[in-house]
């Protein structure tokens, strides 16, 4: 496993304080490095090496077991993520109702594969299994916005709305 990125460069003490501060919440308690990753991840966005590294001696448990649990949860990224996430699901429902063509097109809009982040670290594409919103399929999420009822045509206009929030 290698780091794919500088990770924050500069900033290691300060992200290393932070994690001192999350670990200690949950000193002694069984179960404690699933949270304990959660919360770096949300503060940082990712889990790089060196973070899991720091985690595991914080803990007191081998690296190979943060790295198991980080590498068997999809929740967990060990690389830099976009600001937008598209996920679009590809669940029975919505694979049927045309969800492979319209994430096929996102990959043609944004010149990016499936688990792939844009080179200006807008948008990441994922593909899902179900989102569970099955009577909107096909459906996708955008972070925590869901779209649904879509066509390939919809694709350009959630790409350009992001893309003006910014």
């Amino acid at each position: 496993m290698s780091c794919q990125c500088q990770c924050n460069a500069g900033n290691e003490p300060e992200i290393y304080t932070f994690i001192d501060q999350i670990v200690e919440r949950y000193k002694g308690q069984a179960g404690s490095l699933i949270p304990v990753l959660h919360q770096t991840q949300q503060a940082l966005g990712y889990l790089p090496e060196n973070v899991q590294a720091y985690i595991a001696e914080k803990l007191g448990i081998p690296l190979s077991e943060v790295y198991g649990v980080v590498s068997f949860y999809t929740l967990f990224s060990t690389v830099p993520k976009g600001k937008y996430k598209i996920s679009v699901c590809l669940g029975t429902a919505c694979y049927v109702k045309g969800a492979g063509d319209i994430l096929a097109e996102f990959e043609k809009q944004l010149k990016i594969k499936v688990g792939e982040t844009t080179e200006d670290g807008m948008f990441t594409l994922e593909a899902c299994r179900c989102l569970g919103a099955c009577g909107l399929a096909p459906v996708l999420t955008v972070n925590d916005n869901v779209h649904g009822r879509l066509t390939v045509q919809d694709v350009a206009d959630i790409v350009k709305k992001y893309v003006e929030s910014k």
